[in-house]
């Protein structure tokens, strides 16, 4: 594999010290060669030829979020690139105990080379990036998941080949997933359709910007609240569970406001016979996915959850 600084040489160097909040501060020429990055990370990883690009380097990782695939796949990351991952639970922190976002920052600046935090407000972590002089990756908030969107969309690349002119139907709640999964989208010419029941749609704001970004590369973006039409003639089919995390309340209210939005084999026959079905997991079977497709012949989910630890080693190797 080619050094980061050799490969597509201007755009490295306009990511080295960047932040990454949301896949909206990043070009689509850049969120390509992240791809790209990722996809060729994966080949040297399975090869075992993966050169320690981040040796020497600690990479702090703030929890207010319990985690799976995001936590070991940073660590796990670290590792692969000769650095280290810290883990911190924000609770352990003196930020849990009420020190100012602005010296906390200011202090993990003196210490570490990266921050990765999984939070709940994307205002704290702006705030946080904003007095940290490293870069800061966003993990998960409330608002985006950009790492989460490169991860599938290296998938899709994967199974399907290209991007551009695929069209993408993502089903169910207008969350902090659907979010930056559109907008990735978008920046790569493909043609997205959002399905969300009334009262949980995607984000007015964000869905105005995805539609322009996406006219800009070629394709398009729309909404509506019937989930045959979003999926109708698909390339992919995406969906995640109902109810997040901190929505527990909401359970029941949820599920009936969601239940004509399961994506079981009933809905999949509107799409393509080859449509790649995706879960940014963890899924909830019989709830928002039948297992009959999430455990079929058209489901990518695990291949997906692996590219996690690729796309984050790509972040990683450019931002650091």
């Amino acid at each position: 594999m080619l050094k980061i600084e050799e490969y597509e040489p201007d755009i490295a160097k306009g990511l080295k010290g960047k932040d990454l909040l949301t896949l909206l501060d990043y070009t689509s020429e850049e969120i390509s060669f992240l791809l790209q990055y990722a996809y060729n990370m994966k080949q040297d990883t399975l090869q075992g030829k993966l050169p320690p690009l981040l040796a020497g380097k600690t990479l702090g990782m703030i929890f207010e979020k319990h985690s799976t695939r995001t936590r070991i796949s940073f660590e796990v990351g670290m590792i692969h690139l000769g650095g280290h991952a810290m883990f911190m639970n924000a609770r352990d922190l003196q930020i849990g105990r009420g020190e100012s976002v602005y010296d906390t920052g200011n202090v993990l600046s003196e210490y570490l080379d990266g921050v990765m935090i999984r939070a709940n407000s994307h205002e704290m972590v702006k705030e946080l990036a904003l007095h940290t002089s490293v870069p800061v990756i966003n993990g998960l908030t409330d608002i985006f998941h950009p790492c989460q969107a490169l991860a599938d969309l290296l998938t899709i690349k994967e199974v399907k080949g290209s991007l551009a002119g695929l069209k993408l139907a993502y089903v169910g709640d207008g969350n902090n997933v659907a979010h930056s999964l559109v907008i990735a989208a978008a920046n790569m010419g493909m043609h997205v359709a959002v399905a969300t029941p009334k009262g949980f749609e995607f984000n007015p704001n964000l869905l105005v910007k995805a539609k322009k970004i996406a006219v800009l590369n070629g394709g398009s973006v729309y909404d509506t609240i019937d989930p045959v039409d979003a999926v109708l003639d698909a390339d992919v089919v995406y969906t995640d569970v109902w109810t997040s995390m901190g929505q527990e309340e909401e359970a029941a209210l949820r599920l009936e406001a969601f239940k004509a939005f399961q994506i079981n084999d009933k809905l999949v026959a509107h799409a393509k016979k080859d449509y790649l079905f995706l879960h940014c997991l963890p899924a909830h079977r019989e709830e928002e996915v039948s297992a009959s497709v999430i455990d079929g012949p058209n489901s990518r989910v695990f291949q997906q959850a692996g590219n996690r630890l690729h796309a984050q080693k790509a972040v990683l190797a450019s931002l650091l």
